[in-house]
């Protein structure tokens, strides 16, 4: 039987102290490839040419990601780490915790034919996910989507980041036990 990396996902999933946790997708070799070839599956044949991610998880999805589309990848930092030469700064509206995030992305990463893929673990309000689209699009660049693990939006911010593809639904997620 085949294992799909949707069965891998609920394989390694599991809630720590009432929190989400993919991190043991990161771990079986196995089970991370077969999770990244799924991300980027659905949107192969959009000419990518760059894939973007968010600290920390999206930094490793994403960088995997784009390496398995053979393209680059561009980082988008969170807070105030080192980050040299100029940048794209947006700060995020309100996520499920109800903090904002400043996001900030290399100016110089990204240029007027770029078409750019956005992966993370997961998504639930959109907030950082619309941020980065408006950063992609101020440098000139086509926003393709979102490809992620966990997708826990609702239709209203879904329509307004366009394509946005989750191995699984959060309401697939075994029920937390805190």
């Amino acid at each position: 039987m085949l294992t799909t990396a949707r069965d891998l996902t609920l394989e390694h999933f599991r809630w720590i102290g009432g929190h989400a946790d993919v991190w043991a997708i990161f771990r079986d070799a196995g089970a991370l490839a077969a999770v990244v070839a799924a991300l980027v599956e659905p949107f192969r044949d959009e000419q990518i040419t760059a894939v973007c991610g968010i600290e920390s998880r999206g930094f490793l999805l994403g960088g995997a990601a784009a390496v398995e589309l053979g393209v680059g990848f561009v980082p988008v930092r969170k807070g105030e780490g080192l980050f040299p030469g100029d940048k794209v700064v947006r700060k995020s509206a309100p996520d499920y915790r109800r903090l904002r995030h400043t996001l900030r992305l290399q100016r110089s990463s990204l240029g007027p034919g770029d078409r750019v893929l956005l992966v993370d673990d997961w998504i639930e309000t959109g907030s950082q996910a619309a941020a980065v689209r408006s950063m992609v699009e101020e440098c000139g660049s086509t926003w393709v989507g979102c490809s992620v693990i966990v997708d826990q939006l609702t239709d209203a911010p879904s329509s307004s980041l366009g394509t946005v593809r989750g191995l699984l639904a959060a309401k697939e997620l075994p029920p937390c036990e805190s």
